[in-house]
């Protein structure tokens, strides 16, 4: 049963997110492109989007602080590193010249395959194939 709850809520959450994602325009790479293009034809109408992001989980993290445990599972799973490393720059870096470049990240670009666009499965193909890369190399490094 909980089990089902939980996959029930997943499904509800990610349809929520799917739905905020296109009514912002953030599945549109020429919208998020001239967010980005802060020397050009700059349109901020993302900036209120990413606020009203940042307010939500904000407000969303200081409730689930108070929590003793999470509804539907039995503790929370807090990230536990905290050290601004050469990895972790690299994959911003790499993330941010692949979304202004793109003009889609993950969440959007996954919301985007349901438009049936070719470029956008491309980039799914791609981004999965360089999540796949990723794990191999971190494997092959992490051996030695």
């Amino acid at each position: 049963m909980i089990q089902s709850l939980r996959l029930a809520t997943a499904l509800l959450s990610g349809l929520v997110f799917g739905v905020g994602l296109a009514l912002s325009g953030m599945l549109d790479p020429a919208r998020v492109r001239g967010f980005l293009d802060v020397t050009g034809a700059w349109d901020p109408t993302l900036a209120f989007v990413l606020a009203g992001a940042v307010t939500a989980s904000g407000l969303g993290t200081a409730l689930a602080r108070r929590l003793r445990r999470p509804v539907l599972a039995n503790s929370f799973d807090w990230p536990t590193r905290s050290r601004i490393d050469f990895a972790l720059i690299l994959g911003a870096g790499l993330f941010g010249v692949g979304w202004g470049l793109s003009g889609f990240c993950p969440g959007p670009a996954v919301a985007a395959l349901s438009g049936r666009s070719l470029p956008v499965a491309v980039f799914v193909v791609a981004m999965l194939a360089g999540m796949a890369a990723h794990g191999a190399a971190r494997r092959v490094l992490l051996v030695r």
